[in-house]
């Protein structure tokens, strides 16, 4: 009896642990930004978000001025884009974050919020991009980052909407229509 018991309260708990992490939302998560801040996702609730992977010597990094572009027309009290940059294809984000910001403002005049450098793939993957990557977690379906600049669009409840292929611009109009709409 006690086994049964036993057996039913692990099963309960794992059914639990399961059905909460599929009721994750962005909103969930605190992050560092370039400037040792924190940026709380939480307060995002009620905008459309796009989370982009960067890098700053990539064959995509000019898509930094067509999201700052987007920004400026869109980035209002319903959408926000965040920045994540991330050295995982070949070494193309080697700089410090100090580094990372001076490149953004300097190059492209980046006002987006730019987070603190992280791992969007492999074993430290950072807890944003397991939400971002694992339908067990998401709620919606499992992607893998292939590549800088891969976007994630995230509903105004936190919930994933669409990944977006690195190579898609920032402002191809499926994207903008999901913006609008």
């Amino acid at each position: 009896m006690k086994i049964l018991i036993s057996i039913l309260f692990m099963t309960t708990t794992l059914t639990s642990v399961a059905q909460n992490d599929k009721n994750l939302t962005i909103h969930q998560f605190k992050v560092q930004n370039l400037e040792g801040g924190e940026f709380d996702f939480s307060s995002l609730k009620g905008k459309k978000v796009m989370v982009v992977n960067t890098a700053s010597k990539c064959g995509l990094t000019p898509q930094f001025k067509k999201l700052q572009a987007l920004y400026e027309k869109y980035g209002n009290d319903n959408f926000v884009i965040v920045g994540f940059p991330a050295n995982n294809f070949l070494r193309q984000e080697p700089g410090s974050d100090e580094e990372i910001a001076a490149f953004c403002e300097q190059n492209y005049g980046v006002t987006f919020p730019m987070m603190s450098k992280i791992s969007v793939k492999g074993k430290n993957m950072h807890p944003v991009y397991e939400f971002l990557t694992q339908e067990i977690k998401n709620g919606v379906i499992n992607s893998s980052v292939s590549w800088n600049f891969q976007k994630y669009l995230i509903n105004s409840d936190g919930t994933l909407a669409k990944v977006i292929s690195p190579r898609t611009q920032p402002d191809d109009p499926g994207v903008i229509s999901w913006i609008e709409e």
